[in-house]
């Protein structure tokens, strides 16, 4: 008998850490992800191309770009449940707080552990890559940037991402930052060329965060979350995402002809049609309902287009 209690106790214990755990995953949202990968992957990519791929620094400047994006998704999730954006009108999925299976208090220690970790991660990272004192200063102020950038998109008194700066923030963190930086990391140098890549990235991040916002724009709105859809409009905010998928294949090919001269650069192509496919089918959505599935469409577009675009650079 009481062999059968110790293992009922025992079993109940691990059912409910395997249940928190998910809980916590599923408010890290991991379809998201892909765009700190995407950003790492592109970089390290070009990095190699001449010849200065660091797998040390890569991985480091893949787990740091992990833990910004989840940070980021954790001060999000907390911002805009404090805020009331969160609620029964939204047509996302539920994040965690609004759900009621994680605490604001949980959420702001959460918040903690991740910046705890993410200064440890880059750290290391600087201390690693960098050779001299001004580039040592010079990331370690771009990484506390950063981590300011990703909590204050919704959290504080004037959170940017209420005023429609968020797409700037994506393209800056995701594509110019997150691209040349990486490649700076590892090449100790930096070129303007790199700029197209890591421009083109950056678009296609933000067209992920342009499709969150037609998704909700309504509520948005309703709730004073000036977000760049709302002030644009649903239809010019269609339009501006034909504009980013189209910047980012533009950008992709302004590089492979200017630069890589090879056949194998043009591989990215191979996704123009699945991204032509997607922005048609956003242009003709109705409603926010009816965008909520091309989410994860974007996401993967925007990951295979930066992985075939690296394949492409590696072998040319």
């Amino acid at each position: 008998m009481r062999h059968n209690t110790l293992s009922t106790v025992f079993l109940s214990t691990l059912i409910m850490k395997s249940s928190s755990l998910a809980i916590w995953l599923d408010a890290a949202r991991p379809k998201t992800l892909p765009l700190a990968i995407a950003s790492i992957v592109c970089g390290s990519a070009v990095a190699g191309w001449q010849g200065s791929f660091s797998a040390s620094i890569a991985g480091l400047a893949l787990l740091t770009a992990l833990l910004l994006q989840i940070l980021s998704n954790l001060a999000n999730d907390y911002g805009d449940a404090v805020k009331g954006t969160d609620n029964d009108d939204r047509i996302g999925p539920q994040r965690a707080i609004q759900s009621g299976l994680v605490t604001k208090g949980a959420m702001q220690k959460a918040m903690a552990l991740n910046i705890v970790l993410t200064v440890t991660s880059g750290l290391t990272l600087i201390i690693l890559a960098c050779n001299n004192l001004k580039d040592m200063f010079g990331f370690m102020l771009l990484g506390v940037m950063a981590i300011a950038a990703s909590i204050a998109y919704t959290v504080g008194n004037k959170p940017y991402g209420y005023r429609g700066l968020g797409d700037i923030s994506v393209l800056t963190f995701f594509g110019w930052l997150g691209v040349a930086g990486t490649y700076y990391l590892q090449a100790g140098q930096i070129d303007s060329i790199i700029m197209l890549p890591a421009t083109a990235c950056g678009l296609l991040a933000v067209g992920v965060l342009n499709i969150n916002n037609l998704r909700d724009i309504d509520n948005d709105r309703a709730c004073g979350k000036l977000t760049l859809a709302v002030r644009m409009g649903p239809d010019w905010g269609r339009k501006y995402h034909l504009f980013l998928l189209t910047g980012s294949i533009v950008c992709l090919a302004l590089f492979a002809g200017l630069e890589l001269r090879s056949p194998f650069g043009w591989l990215f192509i191979l996704s123009a049609p699945l991204l032509f496919q997607h922005g048609k089918q956003v242009f003709q959505s109705t409603d926010g309902a009816a965008l909520r599935p091309m989410m994860a469409t974007m996401v993967k577009c925007a990951l295979l287009t930066n992985l075939l675009f690296a394949a492409g650079v590696i072998l040319a």
